[in-house]
């Protein structure tokens, strides 16, 4: 993270809000979920989204094959926040209620790329939310080149889709694994050749059935053959029980992208600025240029209990 010091940032504050930041960085999912690629200008355009084409016998020369017309265009978004504090407050030694309030800034903005990951994941199937080739990222019909129609957006029977059992989840489980396997690039080649790397991202409510159904060794006196088949990670921005998510993360372009533009800075206005003198006030707030967006569709799937 880079740390801009424009002349007006208290040493103590800055170390505050770094502190926090990091700290709060280690529980955040992102990373594991993310291709980060950098941007160096206001917008980016995609067009190798679709796969490189599979080796074959050299025969009677090389055959050179053009990449599919999809492509895909990101415009970068910038953020921030700001909190602003009267001279009056660190006068009346209220030092600290402002450092809690940094340290909360560093809380926000660690957390900022987790509440644009669950947007995208809540929103998948919603218009607008869409994916390279155009469809909804979460769809029942997406198809690129010689792919044929696929899925990644499948359904699985619970008495209470709300309140899923270990044995409906394990079911759910393993037709997610299925759909996964089964999904196929714009030539019609596997996308995905192992299990390995597989997060399943659940509400809270369903996290301790879902570690079970993943992690037991043994369930009901019974060898539990899913166990250790994926990491189980709760989402508290996911409020759906009935719907959860299974990805793939072990890739080289992960279900989402961070197109990465310009890093966080913090910095701070305070006794030297014209606020400062006129008004008293002092600012401190965070800044970055980036967006997160969709990856490949082929590497994740919802699934909804019915």
């Amino acid at each position: 993270m880079a740390i801009i010091n424009t002349g007006f940032t208290e040493a103590g504050l800055r170390s505050e809000f770094q502190d926090a930041f990091e700290a709060a960085s280690k529980s955040t999912i992102w990373q594991d979920i993310v291709t980060v690629l950098k941007s160096d200008k206001d917008e980016e355009k995609y067009a190798w989204m679709g796969s490189v084409p599979q080796l074959r016998e050299w025969g009677t020369g090389r055959v050179a094959r053009p990449l599919f017309s999809e492509s895909y265009s990101i415009k970068n978004l910038k953020y921030e926040s700001t909190i602003e504090v009267d001279r009056d407050e660190i006068s009346d030694d209220q030092i600290g209620s402002i450092r809690m309030r940094t340290r909360a800034l560093g809380d926000r903005a660690a957390g900022h790329k987790d509440k644009l990951i669950a947007d995208l994941l809540v929103n998948g199937a919603t218009a607008g939310f869409n994916a390279y080739d155009g469809k909804t990222f979460f769809a029942t019909d997406h198809q690129s080149g010689n792919s044929g129609a696929q899925s990644n957006d499948i359904t699985s029977a619970a008495v209470i889709p709300g309140a899923p059992t270990v044995a409906e989840i394990k079911t759910a489980i393993k037709a997610g694994f299925k759909t996964l396997m089964g999904l196929a690039d714009d030539q019609g080649e596997p996308m995905n050749l192992s299990t390995t790397g597989l997060m399943a991202v659940t509400p809270p409510e369903v996290f301790i059935d879902f570690s079970e159904a993943l992690q037991a060794q043994t369930i009901n006196a019974t060898q539990n053959v899913l166990a250790g088949a994926a990491r189980v990670v709760a989402f508290s921005r996911i409020t759906v029980p009935s719907v959860f998510y299974l990805l793939k993360t072990d890739v080289a372009v992960r279900p989402f992208i961070l197109q990465d533009r310009e890093p966080l800075e913090f910095h701070a206005m305070e006794q030297n600025s014209d606020e400062g003198f006129m008004r008293e006030k002092f600012f401190y707030g965070v800044r970055a240029r980036y967006r997160l967006t969709y990856g490949l569709w082929q590497h994740a799937v919802r699934i909804t209990f019915v």
